[in-house]
This record gives structure tokens, sequence and C-alpha cells, in this order.
């Protein structure tokens, strides 16, 4: 039983919004255009399935870009957008729909689509293998932090309300729940010396003990959490500092331990050679990893990929003592055996509580 009226409230409106989502949908279904006819004679469209969080900044970038290629070959492009939760993006796309470009919160998702034989090209040949942005693990709490949250440790306690999103949709879920594990790894390091699994998965279990509910996207975690459900929420920096940029108090911790978010972007072959956009599309990601397009990343909270841009904004972030990468966590294949498999440490932590 959900005993939060707060929570209560705000799943029911949640429930409300996707029935009319979906009944838009369904009615807009037959009228939709199809991806792969231009705009007008001469100009292109490019379809883009990206992973939520990145809307806010191509909501500014993507104009930036149609300015440069129009300035650069006079053709005009128009794009059609999607955004999803990374790991509802990356299986829509792989199961048919035909983003020329996928931006999405980590290389496992761009794993499924290469699985699907969309990817043709190795996309870490690029700038920064393959990475746009980058940012960290942290904690969200309330103005002030009433509850005095530090670190991890603290969202196990007793009567302390905690939100992340759901791993089976969400990538950020996977970034959020690998931070806290390999949180746990590094604690029992300092402790005896060794990575400990087993200590690790307890220090898992015992956030996840806390957790009100599991979303479907960091986004919509975050739409609860400023409804008021919740006492510190888990997500992206990026996303905090973006939210506070409008005027929504939050307090920001960044635990003493945390891991390096690194989200790529790559061309789907088959598509953009199915709709003749091969050249725009991969102009597109060029320009995702330049000094123009890391700057406007930057100034929507995200740490930049580009080396220069990142010495140039290296004030603005702080590095913290313990900060991990996926290597620390033996890399994503084993990642997503350990963790995320039908009998994984996540799936244990589930059914334990």
């Amino acid at each position: 039983m959900i005993r939060n009226p707060a929570l209560v409230k705000y799943l029911l409106l949640a429930l409300l919004a996707s029935i009319t989502l979906i009944s838009a949908a369904g009615c807009a279904k037959q009228e939709a255009p199809a991806v792969s006819q231009p705009a007008a004679e001469g100009d292109v469209t490019l379809v883009i399935g990206a992973y939520s969080v990145v809307k806010d900044a191509f909501r500014e970038l993507l104009p930036e870009f149609q300015q440069y290629w129009q300035q650069k070959t006079g053709q005009r492009v128009t794009f059609q957008e999607s955004y999803e939760a990374s790991g509802t993006q990356a299986r829509a796309i792989a199961g048919g729909f035909e983003a020329d470009v996928a931006v999405l919160a980590m290389e496992g998702d761009l794993d499924k689509i290469s699985d699907a034989g969309l990817l043709t090209h190795n996309w870490r040949d690029r700038s920064n293998e393959g990475m746009i942005t980058r940012s960290i693990v942290v904690l969200g709490t309330r103005p002030g932090n009433p509850l005095g949250i530090q670190d991890w440790a603290d969202l196990a306690r007793d009567g302390v309300k905690v939100l992340y999103p759901n791993p089976k949709t969400s990538g950020g879920a996977q970034w959020d729940i690998n931070a806290i594990y390999g949180a746990g790894l590094k604690r029992a390091e300092a402790e005896t010396g060794e990575k400990s699994v087993d200590y690790a998965k307890t220090f898992l279990k015992a956030v996840h003990r806390n957790v009100e509910s599991l979303d479907k996207s960091g986004r919509a975690s975050m739409a609860a959490f400023e409804y008021g459900v919740g006492d510190a929420i888990v997500t992206y920096e990026n996303e905090l500092i973006a939210r506070i940029q409008k005027g929504i108090a939050y307090d920001i911790v960044i635990p003493k331990d945390t891991i390096l978010i690194e989200n790529p972007a790559a061309v789907v072959d088959k598509n953009v050679d199915r709709h003749g956009t091969r050249e725009v599309a991969e102009a597109f990601v060029d320009y995702l990893h330049s000094e123009e397009a890391q700057r406007l990343f930057v100034r929507h909270g995200f740490r930049p990929s580009h080396e220069a841009i990142a010495e140039e904004s290296k004030e603005k972030f702080v590095t913290p003592e313990g900060l991990f990468d996926i290597d620390y966590l033996g890399g994503w294949s084993e990642v997503r055996q350990l963790l995320y498999s039908k009998k994984g440490v996540w799936y244990q932590v589930l059914a334990d509580i």
C-alpha cells in the first residue's frame, strides 16, 4: 500500500497524462509523414532519436546547426526529434524507429542498436571515443538540505525517502545504480583492501529500501521530486544545474565516491543510407564534438568531452575525491552481466526487499 499522499496524487496525475498522450499518439499516428521525405526541394530532414536529458540543450543547439549547415552548403535542414528514456529510445530504434542519429545515455544502449545490425561503423573511432558529453551522479535535496545528507550512506537512514528511475527503461538509472554499487566497492576496498561484491550489494540494498518509486526516466523522477515526493533524488549533475538555472530550488550534494558519466552519439548507418542523409548526419555528429557545441553543453550543465573546453571550464565543476569510471566496475559488458542480467545483483536486490 502506498501511504504517501503526495506520491499517490502524483502517480494518478502521471497516469492521466499517460492516457492522454497515448490517445493523442494514436490519433496522430496516421498523419505522421514518412521520415525519409525531405521538407522541400533540395532540403533535407534529419531524424534524431535522443535520450530525454539533452532535450533542453538541443532546443538551442539544433538551430545553431541549421544555420551552420545552410551557410556551408546552402541546404536547409529540418529536424524530426524524439526524446525518451535512453533504454526506451534504444529499443525503439532497434525495433524500427528510423532515427538517422542516436544520442543516448550510455554506450550499452548504442550496443543494442549495433546488435540489431543498424550500425556498420565503429562509432568509438570519433573524437573522445564517440562521447559528446560527460557528467557525474549526484544527489539533489530540498533547499537547505534539511536532513543533512552528505553521502550515499545517508540515503539508507531511517525515514529518508529517495527517488531514482527504473534501470529497465532508463540509462540514467543504470548510471545511478552503478554509482551506488561502485561506492560500495570503494568502501569495501578502503576497509579491507579488496572489492567485495557482497558488500557492494548490501550497500545498494540499504539505499534501495528507501526508494519511493521507480519512474520510467530521470525526468519523470525529477517531476515527482518537484511535485513534493521524496527527500533526495539521485540524478545527473547536469540535470540539477539546469533546473537551478530555471529557478527551481535544489541543493546539490556531490558524494565522495561517484561515477563519471559519458554519453555517446552515433550515425545510424542503415537508416541514413536508406534516407540518403549520411552527409548531413555525419556533419551533425561532428558538430556535437565541436568547440561551439561543447561550450553550449557546458552552459546547460554538462561536463564537456572536448579536452580544450574541459580545461577552459574546469572552474565550473568539482572533481570528487573518489571519482571512478565504468572501467572500475569492469566495463559495460561486465556490468550488464553482473548487475543487470536476470540473476544479477540488481535483481537480487529487488528480490530481497
